[in-house]
């Protein structure tokens, strides 16, 4: 930080003051009354940056404009279905990019109220009773959290007031979704975008659902699936979510990695905006994520994709959650693992282990089972919510 040639000046937040910072607290008591509207605001100028979670090494900063905001209008109001004389409740911390989605610029653009609740670790028995106390009638959170709702007795809670619940930020199981829909009546709908975008592929109001598909590319953005060399693939084949861009950037996609030109031309080239997200599309155009580029799992030449794995091995009653990597193998280049935290109760063994590997083996394919399973207390995740895979590698 102190070679930096770009830091112009140095903010302190709370305690004492530093020698050579500016003293945050003291800078907010001294302000002026009065805020001039800013002028000369264009539309493509920077509005604002954020850090991605890092799931596979140190985070990039994700340089937004202000169209980034209007394209957050189809994330609400056609996905998130806010009702302007209902309330709106996503989960997310205020520094994590979700929080602009679900708590800011769509809502408010689709006049909609909107409920804020910080905590500093999610408790499901906490979270439950807002719904009935704040009559919240529209709702967004990762599947994990809906996973830690269904360990808590769904009957016991007032969820009347929920019309319409979605989940992004990891790929949604079979399991948390025919449980969710049983206990409440509703279908969890999913949808995909990144800290670089605004919602791009969604099961929309008024779609048919079709479980298992992230849904289909919103209004704003072109969306294909290619290989390694860009060439648009045909249904059914595994390849990269791209966004074309060579028409133009759309409203929603960010301008670059700030200050960092070698990943900003990594990520944009040729016309294209490359995601890291691997999926496949049927003939009816609805797509179905994968995993990124970097969990694909090499072994003894397949490619193995996490998400099925983990979804068979969260159907076993005991497995509260799970997340499945790639290891080393001097043989087979990569071995399947699966880390795996248990239900209150249940103690791991190795009858347990062998029980999860038989149990994958007779519901995907035998070249996918993990070879090696871990027990853990929980999964080590960004601020954002996400499991850190390129932890459990280690």
């Amino acid at each position: 930080l102190r070679n930096s040639p770009t830091v112009r000046c140095r903010i302190a937040v709370g305690g004492e003051p530093r020698e050579g910072w500016l003293d945050f607290d003291m800078g907010l008591e001294e302000q002026s009354p009065v805020f001039p509207r800013p002028a000369d605001t264009k539309l493509d100028d920077l509005m604002l940056m954020y850090f991605t979670s890092g799931t596979e090494g140190y985070p990039k900063i994700a340089a937004h404009t202000h169209r980034y905001a209007l394209g957050h209008f189809v994330t609400a109001k056609y996905w998130h279905n806010v009702d302007p004389n209902g309330l709106h409740f996503t989960i997310s911390d205020t520094g994590w990019g979700k929080s602009v989605w679900g708590k800011l610029y769509g809502q408010w653009l689709s006049e909609a109220a909107v409920f804020t609740y910080d905590f500093d670790r999610f408790k499901a028995a906490d979270i439950l009773p807002l719904f009935a106390k704040y009559n919240i009638t529209t709702f967004c959170a990762p599947p994990t959290m809906y996973r830690f709702f269904l360990l808590e007795d769904l009957n016991a809670y007032d969820l009347s007031s929920l019309k319409y619940v979605t989940t992004a930020g990891e790929a949604l199981n079979r399991e948390v979704f025919d449980r969710f829909y049983e206990a409440t009546g509703l279908k969890i709908m999913e949808g995909f975008g990144q800290t670089e975008t605004t919602l791009s592929i969604a099961n929309l109001v008024g779609n048919e659902l079709k479980f298992g598909s992230m849904g289909k590319p919103t209004p704003q953005y072109d969306i294909d699936i290619v290989d390694e060399d860009g060439n648009s693939l045909p249904a059914g084949e595994v390849g990269e979510i791209v966004i074309r861009i060579d028409k133009g950037m759309p409203y929603g996609l960010f301008n670059g990695y700030y200050l960092d030109e070698e990943r900003t031309k990594k990520a944009m080239h040729d016309g294209l905006y490359h995601t890291g997200d691997m999926a496949w599309k049927d003939e009816d155009g609805y797509y179905f994520y994968m995993s990124r580029i970097d969990d694909v799992i090499k072994s003894s030449g397949y490619r193995i994709g996490p998400f099925e794995i983990e979804s068979v091995i969260m159907e076993l009653p005991y497995v509260v959650e799970c997340a499945i990597t790639g290891v080393p193998d001097p043989i087979r280049g990569q071995v399947v693992k699966a880390t795996v935290v248990l239900t209150e109760g249940t103690l791991p063994s190795e009858e347990l282990k062998k029980e999860i590997q038989h149990y994958v083996k007779e519901n995907t394919a035998p070249y996918k089972y993990p070879r090696v399973v871990e027990f853990v207390s929980e999964l080590p995740r960004t601020t954002s919510g996400k499991v850190r895979r390129v932890a459990l590698r280690k």
